[in-house]
């Protein structure tokens, strides 16, 4: 007999306990690391959930974070489907950020109804073309997907950092960032939308792209499981011997893959450039490319788990910043230090509990049926 595998326990193992058993892991371990430093680790988790989800302006900042960890785990959930690793989220972000940039600088005087709907468009186009050389190379020449998007991540940086030193630096400064975007270019935040129907919401970076991210779920999940392309794409990266078998075109789909990918990253742009900057600068993407795999991985490559993720993180980055707040001895690298354990435990240490999970549960699904053979 081989080792348990998930069909052998309930599906609700694999989906819901083991990323919550993989979480407490991964908050004992920070707990632990808190109470070497000094400091009450159930006062730290109720300073972090109080400052992530306590009070309506920390529930729009966790939802601002977690609209960019939602994009960023769809594009890495969408290549996984087709068995690729994309971890070149930074750049393809970076892109997307450079696309809808350039829409706003040039187009700024366009009514809002026309530009925003460009700008939209313009972050995916860039973040499609950034991933589609990757996913070509890997199509064609047999160049490594991994290697191929970590080294268009730090040309995406550099390009960017010539570019705004170069080119988009407003004249007369000297921080490497372009003019301010007109106002007619600007993402909505929801505060204003709902404050127009005459409902008061608290002050926060929170803009409509969080309605863009619900849709980008929405599509992604049609596409993956109710469409022949989508079919194709799973089953390329669940066999591709079948997939040739069955007249699918293995080349074909996986430069599609990295170009959705790509295109999904690239709306991270929206929700910073055009939604909360309102200019071009450096660094805007803030690692969230790289947090997007742990996301993707918790959430199971699936919309809905990904959301979930996305909420999660989203509130850990929030609370975090809090947490520095309220805890002096807590400084902003223990909470990176708390947050990488998040990610490593749901990331890199996601199968550490599941043999003996799945073990478990195949043993006890498999007794009443020992019991009633006997």
């Amino acid at each position: 007999m081989g080792p348990p595998s998930s069909n052998d326990a309930p599906r609700w193992v694999d989906l819901a306990l083991l990323p919550a058993v993989n979480l407490l892991a991964a908050f004992v371990v920070a707990g632990l690391v808190i109470l070497v430093l000094g400091e009450n680790p159930l006062a730290a988790l109720g300073s972090l959930v109080y400052g992530s989800l306590g009070y309506a302006e920390a529930i729009g900042f966790t939802l601002y974070y977690a609209t960019n960890f939602v994009f960023t785990g769809l594009a890495v959930a969408v290549a996984f489907h087709a068995g690729l690793f994309n971890i070149g989220g930074e750049g393809q972000a970076y892109l997307g950020g450079l696309g809808a940039g350039l829409v706003c600088l040039a187009l700024g005087s366009w009514p809002p109804a026309i530009v925003l709907p460009l700008g939209v468009i313009a972050a995916a186009a860039f973040g499609a073309a950034w991933a589609f050389v990757p996913g070509y190379l890997q199509a064609k020449r047999g160049s490594h997907i991994v290697i191929t998007t970590i080294m268009f991540n730090f040309i995406a940086a550099a390009l960017m950092t010539y570019l705004l030193v170069n080119v988009f630096i407003k004249p007369g400064q000297q921080s490497p960032e372009s003019r301010e975007f007109e106002p007619a270019t600007w993402m909505p935040f929801v505060h204003e939308v709902a404050g127009a129907f005459g409902v008061a919401l608290a002050k926060s970076p929170l803009n409509l792209s969080v309605v863009l991210a619900l849709l980008a779920s929405v599509a992604l999940w049609v596409f993956l499981w109710r469409t022949r392309w989508g079919y194709a794409l799973r089953v390329v990266g669940f066999n591709e011997t079948a997939a040739i078998y069955g007249g699918i075109a293995p080349a074909r789909v996986v430069i599609a893959a990295m170009a959705l990918s790509g295109a999904l990253a690239g709306l991270v742009g929206v929700n910073e450039i055009m939604g909360v900057q309102h200019r071009l600068i450096l660094n805007f993407t803030g690692g969230y490319g790289f947090v997007g795999i742990a996301v993707a991985l918790m959430g199971r490559n699936h919309p809905v788990g990904i959301a979930l993720a996305a909420l999660l993180f989203g509130a850990l980055y929030q609370g975090g910043t809090e947490l520095s707040f309220d805890m002096p001895r807590l400084t902003k690298e223990v909470v990176v230090v708390i947050q990488g354990l998040v990610i490593l435990f749901c990331g890199a240490f996601e199968g550490l509990f599941r043999p003996r999970l799945l073990a478990l549960f195949a043993r006890n699904a498999q007794a009443p049926a020992a019991a009633a053979a006997g």
